[in-house]
């Protein structure tokens, strides 16, 4: 593949980004480095298209790392996935790239209009899932996820919090998720309790909220 300053390039790197975990937390340079390019290449020239993804406001660079923005670098990665450009050249795709593409896809939300769809279904619709881009927006979101689960698998109210957590996954990051939980508690709508869960392995411990000073918010509790 060119390193050239492509669109093709572009979005590779963002689903590199995507599939490290960028909306979650920052890549560090070098692991982005070893995923992306390539023995016949230099890091030198992608710094075209990351500054360019960075003015976009696709990507957020640091000193360390590069990090994802979970609205508009998802939706500049699915115009890029959906665009005719994209394709992978040579007659090698990675291991990663393959795997990023299948879990890009299970996540794609298929909204089909009825009078739109044709017998050869080139009438589909098809939609990536959009980032959370705001409080109101995540609000509404942890909530039908809460009323969802509490419903599904009977949970008298108190909810893990790691549970909403991965539920809503890579649409919000997660320092976004502890700010957004923590506000809606601020703003009585959940209440945050601590309390042990069954099987807490340290994955579902570190997926629940720890505040400053205080102990480990392990449950959430409705409160409207």
């Amino acid at each position: 593949m060119t390193s050239k300053n492509t669109a093709q390039t572009r979005t590779r790197l963002l689903l590199a980004l995507w599939d490290l975990g960028g909306t979650q937390q920052e890549v560090k340079k070098g692991l982005l480095t070893k995923r992306i390019v390539s023995k016949s290449q230099k890091v030198a020239d992608y710094q075209g298209s990351l500054e360019e993804l960075q003015n976009q406001g696709a990507i957020a660079i640091s000193t360390k790392g590069y990090s994802l923005t979970s609205g508009k670098g998802l939706e500049v990665l699915g115009e890029g996935l959906r665009s005719g450009e994209f394709k992978f050249e040579g007659t090698i795709v990675g291991t990663w790239a393959a795997n990023a593409l299948v879990r890009w896809i299970s996540q794609i939300d298929v909204a089909v209009a009825g009078a739109d769809v044709l017998v050869n279904g080139k009438g589909a619709i098809v939609e990536l899932s959009k980032g959370i881009a705001s409080y109101d927006e995540f609000k509404s979101v942890a909530l039908e996820v809460y009323d969802k689960l509490n419903q599904n698998y009977n949970l008298d109210d108190l909810v893990p919090i790691y549970r909403i957590r991965r539920e809503i996954g890579d649409q919000v990051s997660r320092t976004e998720f502890s700010e957004w939980l923590l506000e809606m508690q601020a703003d009585d709508i959940l209440q945050l309790m601590t309390g042990e869960v069954p099987d807490f392995t340290p994955d579902k411990r570190e997926d629940s909220i720890s505040i400053p000073g205080a102990e480990l918010r392990s449950y959430a509790k409705r409160l409207i």
